[in-house]
């Protein structure tokens, strides 16, 4: 990957990190599931009349479309006003990698190799240890709902996979064409109908930046750059940079809100991402490796005297 390609990985990276600070910002004043409705309204119209449909099944965007908004973002914003720490719910989000191979095990019979197994096992640990967090940060409700949207993303991920299309861009755009209306059914049909009427009076300057960064640098910025580096460079090269998403996220909530990061967290979360980041060693590459090592011990031992 050029420098020029890292920088805007990186660049992107920062902004999906500290997304989850900008979610509690707007959750704080209004309903999750209106905040979400709102940024994926703003994130696809216009956008929607300029890109070109992707040539997939129409139940495949529709699947993405809610599953993606309601499953993944409105359970993750709900998260967030469930008292789950803007920190904490940018790590708990990343066991959708987790939850991938579980899912691909047990229904899809994929075989999964011991070192993704060992990754698995280590960030479940972290997993583990967050309930076990004192300080506020971690709710068990906001656990559920992140948890929650952990499975969803794993979901998507498999739609994605199913429709075949590598017009991510596209595939993405189209499927939240779906999004808005349901969204907004469920908060018409768990809202009291007066407060609707005044929903207007909620909308402050902090709720217009909260969707306003949601919509356009989060969604349309990010997905677009994400989207020009997957067709650039393969998987396992842009893959690692996902893992600067909960560094991000949890620095810009002790920025921000200021989170502490006790010992408890700083380990659960420390396993969390290292659980993933071994997760992504490829097996032939660490066999070379360790051959590598086991020649050079070797060639070190017949020049010794």
């Amino acid at each position: 990957m050029n420098n020029r390609d890292l920088l805007l990985g990186i660049f992107v990276m920062i902004i999906w990190g500290l997304n989850f600070s900008v979610i509690k910002l707007g959750v704080n004043e209004i309903d999750p599931l209106l905040l979400t409705a709102l940024r994926f309204s703003l994130a696809v119209i216009p956008a929607v009349f300029f890109v070109k449909r992707p040539l997939v099944k129409w139940r495949y965007l529709m699947g993405y479309g809610l599953i993606f908004a309601i499953g993944v973002w409105g359970m993750g914003s709900w998260s967030i006003q469930a008292g789950l720490s803007a920190g904490m719910a940018s790590v708990l989000l990343q066991m959708n990698v987790v939850i991938s191979l579980l899912v691909g095990y047990f229904l899809f019979k994929e075989n999964i190799s011991p070192i993704k197994i060992i990754g698995s096992i280590v960030a479940i640990m972290g997993l583990a240890l967050s309930v076990s967090v004192t300080d506020g940060s971690v709710t068990k409700l906001g656990l559920i709902l992140i948890l929650i949207a952990s499975l969803s993303w794993s979901i998507t991920s498999i739609i994605v996979k199913r429709a075949g299309t590598k017009e991510i861009f596209a595939f993405s755009i189209w499927g939240m064409l779906f999004a808005p209306l349901p969204l907004f059914m469920l908060v018409f049909l768990q809202s009291d109908p007066e407060k609707i009427m005044t929903l207007n009076s909620l909308f402050n300057s902090s709720v217009i930046f909260s969707v306003l960064f949601q919509a356009y640098p989060v969604t349309l910025f990010g997905y677009w750059v994400w989207n020009r580096l997957l067709v650039k460079y393969p998987l396992s090269t842009v893959a690692p940079l996902t893992l600067l998403v909960p560094i991000f996220g949890l620095l810009g909530s002790a920025i921000f809100y200021q989170e502490q990061i006790g010992l408890v967290k700083a380990i659960a979360c420390l396993l969390v991402i290292a659980g993933l980041i071994i997760g992504l060693v490829k097996m032939d590459k660490l066999k070379e490796y360790l051959h590598q090592c086991k020649s050079a011990i070797r060639l070190n031992l017949k020049l010794r005297p």
